[in-house]
């Protein structure tokens, strides 16, 4: 990979790291359903006015929309706001890799080879033990809701990979028309009109601020940066990258939530680095040694590559 290209991947890996405490830092003054609500409807308006649309189905739109929008980012903020450390959750989210590997193996009969087995165990490994060292005080049902919007993310690679869109940018804007009804809707069936009339008095700089940091810098640029770096290179160069997400989550939340994690939770990370060391070290299958799969990329963005020999959410 040129060195350019390498640090475009590391600052998008770093932009996705970092959503998830400055997400924290929008929650602490705005419901959750609603941030998220808010979030679409910009992700979404004023581009579809700009973007033609892809070459898909409305169906597929539509699916995606609601598993990315309503199942996944929503179920992610409600999390954090019962207490999951945004770090945590930004390492329950790459437990879509074991799921969308999964779903790889069921539906496209795919074979895993040693070196990812051995990924996987390390990877797992470092995650649990992140989790288990955790100094925060999540609520069961908090990781609950993360842990579903990991399976929703690994649904989400299969519609990506069946609609076989091209399209990405404009796949993502157009299916952020869908979360943004359902979730107003939510929001006040939930919680009354109590989020809407509190907004105006609880939107400051810092809310805004989580807010574009949201649509622009972990939706927008990082979906174009990702999605440049898969054109350029195979899938198992670039997609295993993401395994720093949870990295830069983790150390992000330590100066912004001040979350900081035991020694424990050091060795875990430590882990997880050497997985992906691993996995990037993995040559890749020759031609006709595996058949098309899946793959997720990141908590913001699942592209469908040509070959899909491992993970990225």
């Amino acid at each position: 990979m040129q060195r350019k290209h390498l640090i475009l991947a590391v600052f998008v890996t770093a932009i996705w790291g970092l959503n998830f405490p400055i997400t924290k830092l929008g929650l602490a003054q705005i419901n959750p359903l609603l941030l998220t609500a808010i979030r679409f409807t910009f992700a979404a308006f004023p581009w579809v006015f700009l973007v033609r649309k892809p070459n898909v189905a409305n169906r597929w739109l539509a699916a995606y929309g609601l598993i990315f929008g309503v199942a996944m980012w929503a179920l992610i903020n409600l999390g954090i706001s019962m207490g999951v450390p945004p770090g945590d959750a930004s390492l329950l989210i790459q437990f879509s890799a074991f799921f969308t590997l999964g779903w790889g193996v069921m539906l496209f009969r795919e074979k895993l080879m040693a070196s990812q087995m051995t990924g996987i165990v390390m990877a797992a490994g470092g995650l649990i033990g992140i989790l288990h060292g955790s100094p925060g005080k999540a609520t069961t049902i908090g990781f609950a809701l993360v842990m579903v919007s990991a399976l929703a993310w690994s649904i989400g690679n299969v519609v990506i990979k069946i609609s076989k869109v091209r399209e990405i940018f404009a796949f993502v804007v157009w299916a952020s028309l869908i979360p943004p009804i359902p979730l107003f809707l939510l929001t006040w069936c939930l919680y009354g009109t109590q989020p809407f009339a509190a907004l105006a008095s609880h939107v400051s700089a810092v809310a805004l601020f989580s807010l574009a940091f949201q649509v622009y810098a972990a939706t927008h640029f990082c979906y174009w940066g990702w999605n440049l770096l898969l054109r350029e290179y195979p899938a198992s160069t670039v997609a295993p990258l993401s395994l720093l997400i949870p990295v830069f989550g983790t150390l992000s939340s330590i100066s912004i939530v001040h979350q900081v994690p035991n020694t424990a939770s050091w060795i875990s990370i430590a882990l997880i680095l050497s997985a992906l060391l691993i996995i990037l070290g993995k040559r890749r299958p020759g031609p006709g040694s595996g058949s098309e799969g899946l793959d997720s990329t990141s908590p913001e963005c699942s592209i469908p590559p040509e070959r899909f020999p491992r993970r990225t959410p």
